[in-house]
């Protein structure tokens, strides 16, 4: 059976899932839309794909079995929307927008039609993501603290907060989701952000450039997990999660996972792409309808959406928040 897929956006990412679903068996990139069709012609030359700025044109005059979107996060909505509307799956990059309100709009519509759909958490298809999981399954984790520091991304709209929402809900978003997928759900939430040196440096920043925030898990455990995007070119970032834990300490990271007790100390690789395994879930449940390899769909992304929101309110407020259980109300 092939598959035609639709791309809703020209960015680095579209590209990434691009190249992927050009490799992948009996899948033909149909579709690209742009937010011009200059930007949208020149993607689409590569992947033998036909070109569109309007997304309701694309939709009228294409037959599409699934669609990826991957644009920023302030540009979401009206595909989500228009998607359902017509009852086409899809794929969406992180995060879901810069707020909570419209997330919580469009899954209230996912969920009523039943829309399959697939969210790019990617770190939960890391095979050591996965083994970090199963290690910690049935201890008690005491505590776990997470980070994601790199330099400011180039693109204007990353700069500015109503653009991208921050670095805790653009970036460190993975962090969260994986603290969310190994120990569980957050249940209050307090952070403290800043503006200590991009300002200075570049025109148009409005994000904090570090931030930490105090997580509360719902079985207990404590977390906290701190970002910055000051850190120059040619200076390498990091991001992991490591959780302690009577038995030992856990470091993951995208390259490694490092498990210290007193047996000793053992590593093990991150080995296998997860982008590819994400693609081969979310296909194969385009396909056949079974969804139990889908590791993160958008109601279950929601909820990661909810804590990274309450962050920011938690820091422009000084309130310590809590993470509701609802649908209706998350925070």
């Amino acid at each position: 059976m092939m598959l035609h897929i639709g791309i809703m956006g020209t960015g680095w990412f579209s590209k990434v899932h691009a190249d992927l679903l050009q490799e992948a068996e009996d899948v033909k990139i149909q579709a690209i839309l742009g937010t011009s069709l200059e930007k949208a012609q020149t993607m689409a030359v590569k992947y033998e794909a036909n070109p569109y700025e309007d997304l309701h044109t694309m939709l009228e005059e294409e037959k599409l079995d699934a669609v990826y979107i991957c644009v920023p996060p302030m540009a979401h909505g009206e595909i989500e929307l228009a998607l359902i509307e017509r009852g086409i799956p899809f794929f969406v990059e992180k995060p879901l927008s810069v707020d909570l309100e419209l997330p919580m709009q469009i899954e209230a519509a996912i969920r009523e039609k039943g829309l399959l759909t697939a969210v790019g958490y990617h770190f939960r298809y890391q095979e050591n993501a996965e083994k970090l999981k199963q290690a910690l399954a049935g201890q008690t984790i005491g505590m776990a603290s997470g980070c994601w520091n790199g330099g400011m991304p180039g693109v204007a709209w990353w700069r500015d907060l109503e653009g991208s929402g921050g670095q805790f809900i653009e970036q460190t978003t993975h962090i969260v989701d994986l603290l969310r997928y190994v120990a569980g759900e957050v249940s209050e939430v307090q952070a403290m952000y800043a503006g200590r040196s991009m300002h200075k440096l570049h025109e148009g920043v409005t994000v904090p450039d570090v931030g930490t925030v105090n997580l509360k898990m719902q079985n207990g455990a404590v977390a906290n997990i701190m970002n910055t995007c000051i850190l120059p070119e040619g200076v390498a970032g990091r991001s992991g999660l490591t959780f302690y834990t009577a038995e030992g300490i856990w470091e993951w990271n995208p390259e490694q996972l490092v498990i210290s007790t007193a047996e000793g100390k053992q590593t093990i690789a991150g080995e296998n792409n997860p982008y590819q395994r994400e693609n081969e879930a979310f296909l194969h449940a385009v396909r056949t309808g079974d969804r139990s390899l889908i590791r993160s769909d958008y109601q279950d992304a929601l909820r990661t959406q909810a804590v990274t929101v309450a962050a920011l309110q938690s820091a422009r407020y000084g309130d310590r928040l809590f993470i509701s259980e609802s649908t209706d109300k998350w925070v």
